[in-house]
């Protein structure tokens, strides 16, 4: 696991935080093949986790298709944000006595998690979830870990981290002012 500090300033210029999002991905790749068993199946919080998955499911040869799950609906914010232009949740399997894991691109307060476990079980009783990230920032708000994080950093609360994907499939980081 990388553990990377940013707090200095801008993303940009002398003090700029770099990070491989393909280097990362390898990192999660090993890490998810340790936690997987014949049964796991993957579910990938919309956007940047549903992409993790869907590449994962490939790279890993699972059966089947990875879930995607929305944290729209449960958001403790909804009333501000309202329903999210991003995907809906699809979970394409049996939610009840399934061994999930969760993926996420990056984890901050947790609240997004919350919202998303809200949602999990709405479709059923898992027997047991697991969280995999590919960045653990730090800043918890709530009491949440991953099981597995590819890279730590440590961010300006004034900073956002965003995984973006090229056409092509191949990930990559932005750095963001708020």
């Amino acid at each position: 696991m990388t553990t990377l500090t940013n707090a200095s300033g801008p993303s940009h210029g002398g003090g700029a935080l770099l990070l491989d999002a393909e280097a990362l991905y390898r990192e999660l790749l090993r890490g998810v093949q340790q936690l997987c068993h014949a049964d796991t199946r993957l579910v990938g919080i919309t956007s940047g986790g549903a992409w993790l998955a869907e590449r994962l499911q490939a790279d890993l040869a699972l059966p089947g298709r990875p879930g995607v799950i929305s944290s729209s609906m449960h958001r403790d914010d909804f009333a501000k944000r309202g329903l999210a232009s991003g995907g809906q949740t699809q979970l394409p399997f049996e939610v009840n006595s399934a061994d999930i894991l969760v993926l996420d691109d990056v984890l901050y307060t947790g609240r997004t998690l919350r919202a998303v476990m809200n949602e999990l079980f709405d479709f059923g009783r898992p027997a047991q979830v697991r969280l995999a990230v590919l960045v653990d920032r730090g800043g918890r708000q709530l009491p949440v870990q991953p099981d597995f994080a590819a890279a730590r950093v440590t961010l300006a609360a004034h900073q956002s981290l965003a995984l973006a994907r090229s056409t092509e499939g191949v990930f990559s980081f932005d750095v963001q002012e708020a």
